[in-house]
């Protein structure tokens, strides 16, 4: 898949814009703060649904507008897709794929698989667990519904239960229907527990030669899952933890407390590995996700890299640009020596200053 152009309107700090990219290697480049990073966020909304910062659609609308619009053409074997989003201020997100409006966000997921690389990205192994599950939950959504569906469930489920415990703080006899709460958490919790397990599995598989070709032959990576409780135990544990539950007035089991460590043959190097070692251990894990998507949903990813080739050395950098070279690509930086002492093959390139985008070798 690849997306031939995107058009947004009242988008952060574009009033309006059009781009056509290359199906190779795009840059754009300039200083900072000029939107460069807001238009891979407004290529991954129009894939995912989601901002890959997190924020809010409210505050991806331009300043004093109510609405903003993303429309993006993709291709892929020959056939064009549109898919218009349009945000709300004050209501849920409005989305059409090639005109026809479609219920569910759930229904856009898988059609364009996209991976973001940032800076920030390169602290995945070191930083908390929530962004490690951050990481595999956005991946698994775009590769799997049945794993969006019950992750979707389970996260209202867990909401509704933990306002459950802090209503009984005022009201004891609600405690009857956290029974009812349990069974339901359990039956899609379970379903996750599963799905991440054969996840990681099938990540190992990929990351481990990726890893050892980083690390020059001399590292062998492996990623473990740690789930907080096992499927089978999932039941009972919520029993044990109950009184526990009621007295923090929240849910202290379950997946959204899982974690994954990362071993270079037995050392966890979330607690013991160098910066170094942390920085290649990332760099992989974006990589084995390129290749994820290639085996699992049979199509090439889009990889939108936000200014993290000054995040990495040489030797890092020339790997990364090596193993990119057939899928399409969108680069932020803020000058082009990075690509012209690597030697790379550019195809298109734009320069962005203060929202205004200027392609400089339309070919």
């Amino acid at each position: 898949m690849i997306i031939k152009s995107i058009e947004l309107a009242d988008y952060r700090n574009y009033d309006s814009l059009r781009m056509q990219f290359d199906r190779g290697t795009n840059i754009l480049y300039g200083d900072n703060a000029q939107g460069k990073t807001n238009i891979l966020e407004a290529i991954f909304v129009a894939a995912t649904t989601k901002s890959h910062k997190g924020s809010k659609d409210s505050e991806i609308i331009q300043f004093g507008k109510e609405e903003s619009h993303i429309r993006t053409y993709l291709e892929k074997e020959g056939i064009e897709t549109r898919v218009d989003m349009h945000l709300r201020k004050s209501r849920s997100k409005g989305i059409a794929i090639d005109g026809q409006k479609i219920k569910k966000a759930a229904d856009l997921l898988g059609l364009c698989n996209v991976v973001f690389f940032s800076p920030e990205d390169l602290g995945l192994i070191k930083n908390g667990p929530s962004e490690r599950r951050r990481f595999v939950d956005m991946e698994l959504c775009q590769l799997d519904s049945i794993y969006l569906y019950n992750l979707n469930h389970y996260n209202k489920i867990i909401n509704q239960r933990n306002k459950l415990l802090k209503d009984m703080y005022f009201n004891p006899d609600l405690k009857e229907t956290l029974g009812i709460w349990d069974m339901q958490l359990v039956s899609f919790g379970s379903k996750i527990i599963e799905l991440r397990r054969m996840f990681i599995s099938q990540l190992n598989d990929i990351i481990y030669e990726i890893h050892k070709k980083l690390s020059g032959g001399k590292e062998e990576l492996s990623i473990q899952y740690e789930p907080n409780v096992e499927a089978k135990d999932f039941e009972q544990k919520l029993k044990t933890s109950r009184e526990k539950d009621i007295k923090a007035k929240m849910t202290s089991a379950g997946p959204h407390r899982d974690d994954f460590s990362f071993l270079i043959g037995d050392v966890d190097i979330r607690k013991y590995g160098s910066q170094g070692q942390q920085r290649t251990a990332a760099l992989s894990l974006k990589l084995s996700e390129i290749e994820l998507v290639k085996k699992i949903a049979k199509d090439t990813p889009i990889l939108l890299l936000d200014d993290v080739l000054s995040e990495l050395d040489s030797n890092r950098q020339n790997y990364l640009l090596n193993n990119i070279r057939d899928i399409q690509t969108i680069i932020t930086c803020t000058g082009l020596e990075e690509f012209v002492n690597n030697r790379f093959e550019i195809n298109r390139v734009f320069q962005v200053i203060n929202g205004t985008v200027t392609c400089m070798n339309h070919s």
